[in-house]
């Protein structure tokens, strides 16, 4: 198998290494070495794969709805963008549904197209379902659970559901079981319900995340802080990581900013995307419902012209990376935010989320503008349209 290489400022979570030749032998990086210095230097800055956690969908493949081959065209819309990893997110739908689609899915998985399954739903709160369909969110049911496991033949690896929904305990105990990540969102509980389902978590040793943080819970207030605090906290104790939606739609900025600096790599990004990513704007579904697209923001579509809910995103993580790489955020930070952490929170960061060698050659080319000049997954160039 001949070996090939790449060479630039390789940056990594825990830093920069200027000039650098990465060797690549099959799907696995099998040296990193300052670059012969007679090699001009490309000016190009070789980061991680992204990871994305929470995926809807793209260019206008649904993974809540859509056929295998409507879902392979979104998987590789993102990967085309740098997102060498992903899990496939549903949403709230009926059990009929569900056991319909789960096995989509973890056909793709066991393709090799995603890293598997997140249910996002249907044990939330429906007083904070957001985009969900309020028509599929029931309470916790143990027993639903195991049986959508079953039909994910393995590939199930995260669930969101609300604290303060019942039998949460069972729910966790099927987590540790499984391996499956507890994401905690659409949500009405109390601080104090939080914590105690992530103490909970934490005593099963399971992974526990907040599903996009802020979105679809109370906003934090000094005298009810609610889950956002719960889980702030906890991300700063090293007990729970928190995803955001670092678009400028679901988070101003700002708050990006000040929860990088409260809880640095207890944070992800995610782009909840949905069917329209890398599409115009116009009239999308999620799920059941109708979704309208207007200025790249898709929200729920409405009879009476009032803006409906933010309905999930239309970004890569290659457009949060360009973003905040504009606004000032150094790149070893925003490899953390993309590819170190959420590697750390799918139990799989001795294989992906770093350039070193015995990973997977899961690596993005960037210009010095934070453009995507090229991705290469387990050492294949990507096809970019």
């Amino acid at each position: 198998m001949t070996p090939r290489t790449l060479t630039g400022t390789v940056v990594t979570a825990r830093g920069e290494q200027p000039h650098t030749t990465v060797t690549i032998t099959g799907d696995t990086i099998t040296g990193l070495a300052p670059a012969d210095p007679a090699t001009p230097d490309t000016g190009l800055r070789l980061i991680p794969g992204f990871i994305d956690l929470h995926n809807h969908g793209g260019l206008r493949g649904s993974f809540p709805d859509g056929d295998a081959e409507q879902c392979r065209t979104a998987v590789r819309h993102h990967r085309a963008h740098g997102t060498t990893t992903l899990l496939a997110s549903l949403v709230s739908a009926s059990e009929e549904h569900l056991l319909r689609q789960i096995p989509v899915l973890a056909g793709l998985a066991e393709e090799g197209e995603i890293a598997g399954i997140h249910l996002e739903g249907p044990f939330v709160n429906v007083g904070k379902c957001g985009a969900q369909d309020p028509a599929a969110i029931i309470p916790g049911d143990a027993a639903l659970f195991a049986r959508l496991i079953a039909a994910g033949r393995g590939h199930v690896r995260s669930i969101t559901f609300a604290p303060e929904t019942a039998e949460v305990n069972a729910l966790l105990d099927l987590c540790a079981e499984h391996d499956i990540i507890a994401s905690l969102g659409h949500t009405e509980a109390s601080a104090e319900q939080t914590r105690e389902v992530v103490d909970a978590g934490v005593e099963k040793h399971v992974t526990v995340t907040a599903t996009h943080l802020f979105n679809a819970m109370p906003p934090l207030h000094h005298r009810a802080p609610g889950a956002v605090a719960a889980l702030l906290s906890a991300a700063a104790r090293g007990e729970a990581f928190v995803e955001l939606i670092a678009d400028g739609v679901h988070l101003a900025d700002d708050t990006v900013d000040m929860v990088l600096d409260s809880v640095g790599a207890g944070a992800f990004f995610i782009t909840d995307a949905m069917q329209a990513a890398g599409m115009a704007d116009g009239d999308y579904t999620l799920g059941t419902l109708d979704v309208t697209v207007a200025a790249g923001v898709a929200r729920l579509a409405t009879t009476d012209g009032t803006p409906g809910a933010i309905a999930g995103g239309t970004t890569t993580l290659a457009d949060q990376v360009a973003r905040h790489l504009a606004r000032g955020h150094s790149l070893p930070t925003l490899v953390a935010a993309t590819a170190a952490t959420p590697a750390r929170v799918l139990g799989m960061d001795d294989r992906i989320g770093d350039i070193a060698p015995g990973y997977l050659a899961d690596i993005v080319v960037l210009d010095a503008q934070g453009a995507v000049r090229d991705v290469i997954r387990r050492g294949l160039s990507i096809e970019r349209s």
